[in-house]
């Protein structure tokens, strides 16, 4: 089976559906956000506070570079602004297939809304202003995330376990 990405907003169920999918396949799962947290030694959170926005997403496509030389084989779980840079679009591709799992404001809310580790939404504490700047980032990166994408899973009503059987129904088509 090629590698499976899974790219998508904050919160649409890329790290949980990776659990899923390496149960089922038993392949290899890493999370790229967790991976970087661990080479760095400190948290997301704190490389956006020290470094910024965009040391962080040269870590991500460098991370990325070094699956692709690496040759790995597996389940990629990626931060929710990866698919931004062309560049990694572009790793992405060279490393397998790219899954964009879709899930509307309302939901994503839902599923991170007592998570305080998401720098986009800190500072943030209405629901009505969280899911208001959920909808304006998913508008902002819809584009990236459909030119990184080979499938599209909705994600909204299904669980993780759905979400996983979707993905592994649509591989076997390849």
């Amino acid at each position: 089976m090629d590698n499976i990405i899974l790219v998508g907003y904050m919160g649409a169920g890329k790290s949980t559906v990776a659990r899923e999918l390496r149960i089922r396949t038993g392949m290899t799962a890493i999370d790229t956000d967790y991976e970087i947290e661990r080479i760095e030694g400190r948290k997301i959170k704190e490389i956006f506070a020290t470094d910024g926005e965009e040391a962080f997403r040269k870590m991500e496509e460098n991370f990325l570079e070094r699956l692709v030389i690496m040759n790995f084989h597996g389940i990629i779980s990626t931060g929710g602004g990866m698919p931004i840079r062309e560049e990694n679009r572009f790793f992405m591709h060279q490393l397998g297939q790219v899954l964009y799992l879709k899930a509307c404001a309302e939901t994503i809310y839902e599923r991170i809304a007592e998570d305080e580790s998401r720098p986009l939404l800190a500072g943030l504490t209405d629901r009505d202003a969280k899911i208001a700047r959920i909808r304006e980032m998913l508008e902002e990166r819809e584009s990236f995330y459909t030119k990184a994408a080979d499938e599209i899973i909705p994600t909204d009503g299904m669980s993780p376990v759905q979400i996983a059987e979707e993905i592994l129904l649509y591989m076997s088509y390849q």
